[in-house]
C-alpha cells in the first residue's frame, strides 16, 4: 500500500522555483530518509506534504486521499514533527498531554509519561522553561504517543544529546518495524539515518532522486565512500 504518492510535484516561491517535477511513493512499513543540503527544499516538502503550503502543480495523496482534501480521520493517523520543535511554550508538561491526547483517539499516556520520565523533565515544568534539547524531548514524547501510522519528522535530532538520539533512533526503528509504521524523515546528523531508514532520497537544488534502498543507493555509489555520511559529502561537497 503507498502511504506517499507524490506526481510531477512543483513549487515556488515567487520567481524562486524549490521543486520541480518531484515523483515518488512511499509504501506502508519502509523508512525513508530525506537528505540533501540546507535550502533545498525539504522542508518546502514536507510542509505541502501536510497540508501546510499548496502545491503549484502535481498531485499528492497521503492514504489515498489528496493532501489538501484530506478527512479528520486520516490526518490523525499522521505525526508530523516541525522542524524547530516549536510548540505551545505557555503549557506544562501535564497540560501539554491533555491538549494534545484529545485530538488522537489512540494515544498512548503511558508511552507519554515514560518519554518524559527518561529525560529527567518535571510533570509541571512548562515548556517556555526547556532548554532546546528538553523541548526536543518533549515533542517527540508528543509524536510518539499519537500511535501514528505515518510518522513525517523534519530535522528530528535538532537539540538532542548522543545518548538520547540514539535511544529514540532505536525506539523508533522498533516501533516502525514492529507495527507496520512508516516514517518520513529528515535529518543533518547523516549517522543516524544510516542506523534508521530503509530507503533513501537525495535532494539537490531543483533536482529530487528517485528514491532506492539503503544497500542499493550505497553500492551505486560505492566511489564515493563506503558510508551514507561519505557519500553524501562527496556528492555535495562541489557544490556548497
Amino acid at each position: 500500500m503507498k502511504v506517499i504518492d507524490v506526481h510531477n510535484l512543483s513549487f515556488g516561491y515567487g520567481t524562486k522555483q524549490v521543486l520541480n517535477n518531484v515523483s515518488f511513493s512511499l509504501q506502508q512499513g519502509r523508512i525513508l530518509g530525506l537528505l540533501g543540503p540546507n535550502g533545498v527544499g525539504k522542508s518546502t516538502l514536507i510542509n505541502i506534504l501536510t497540508g501546510f503550503l499548496e502545491a503549484d502543480s502535481g498531485s499528492v495523496f497521503i492514504f489515498g486521499e489528496s493532501y489538501n482534501k484530506q478527512s479528520v480521520k486520516s490526518k490523525r493517523r499522521t505525526g508530523y514533527l516541525i522542524e524547530g520543535h516549536i510548540q505551545y511554550t505557555f503549557m506544562n508538561v501535564t497540560e501539554a498531554e491533555k491538549f494534545y491526547s484529545r485530538f488522537y483517539p489512540k494515544w498512548n499516556f503511558d508511552l507519554y509519561n515514560s518519554y518524559i520520565s527518561n529525560a529527567k523533565i518535571g510533570l509541571k515544568q512548562k515548556i517556555g522553561t526547556m532548554s532546546r534539547g528538553q523541548r526536543s524531548k518533549v515533542a517527540l514524547a508528543i509524536i510518539m504517543a499519537q500511535n501514528p501510522d505515518l510518522l513525517i519528522l523534519d530535522d528530528f535530532s535538532m537539540g538532542l544529546d548522543p545518548v538520547y538520539r540514539q535511544m529514540f533512533i532505536n525506539d523508533l526503528s522498533d516501533y516502525a518495524r514492529t507495527n507496520e509504521k512508516t516514517v518520513l524523515a529528515t535529518s543533518h546528523i547523516i549517522q543516524d539515518m544510516e542506523k534508521l531508514v530503509d530507503d533513501v532520497a537525495i535532494m539537490d537544488y531543483n533536482d529530487f532522486m528517485t528514491p532506492l534502498s539503503l544497500t542499493d543507493f550505497k553500492l551505486n555509489h560505492k566511489e564515493l565512500g563506503s558510508n551514507l555520511d561519505d557519500i553524501f559529502v562527496n556528492l555535495f561537497i562541489d557544490k556548497i
